[in-house]
């Protein structure tokens, strides 16, 4: 017997959240666009896209959904990607702002420049299959990593994927790649989660 697909919610207030979905969908997961923060109740699991995250904490704040969020994340699997990334995070810098706190790590936001300075690099991964193309948006950088965090791709020194349990985050946007790497690894995370 099959087992049934995962409910993997994207969160759609901002940035790529279609193609997070089409990508969780054409690997087999319910993909489901999450917009309330009611709808976190049937999810396995979430993906928190880019964007920007101070507008981020401004809308889920103003609507009540940082608390059912932060409840969320500390409890079942979570991927964040650019912005998403700095939410997950424990600590954010340049500037200081709140964050969910789930990832035991430490982030600076806009490190690598600003819009124009955005670009598409190839770098090893731990990750089977060969280097993984990686694009870089206004990313945020990594500096402080817990024992805790395994670090499965660098840019250079600084970490850009990484995991903690059921939480998974990179500092690039795998979403805008044709590799299904990076999604595939957190799907099987939500799928071991919930057998």
């Amino acid at each position: 017997m099959t087992p049934p697909s995962p409910a993997i919610g994207v969160l759609a207030l901002q940035g790529a959240f279609e193609v997070h979905a089409r990508r969780l969908a054409e690997l087999g997961a319910d993909a489901i666009l999450v917009r309330k923060p009611g709808q976190l109740a049937a999810l396995d699991a979430l993906v928190i896209p880019g964007g920007e995250s101070t507008t981020f904490l401004k809308h889920l704040e103003r609507t009540g959904f940082y608390d059912v969020l932060n409840q969320f994340v500390h409890s079942k699997p979570a991927f964040g990607t650019c912005a998403g990334c700095i939410l997950l995070a424990k600590e954010v810098t340049n500037p200081h702002q709140p964050s969910l706190g789930a990832l035991d790590i430490a982030v600076e936001r806009n490190a690598y420049g600003r819009q124009n300075d955005s670009t598409i690099l190839t770098a090893e991964t731990s990750l089977p299959g060969g280097s993984l193309e990686m694009v870089f948006i206004r990313a945020p950088r990594i500096t402080r990593i817990s024992n805790g965090i395994e670090v499965l791709a660098k840019r250079g020194d600084s970490p850009v994927l990484v995991r903690q349990g059921h939480i998974l985050a990179s500092t690039f946007h795998p979403e805008l790649s044709d590799d299904p790497r990076v999604h595939q690894l957190f799907l099987d995370i939500v799928r071991s989660s919930t057998l």
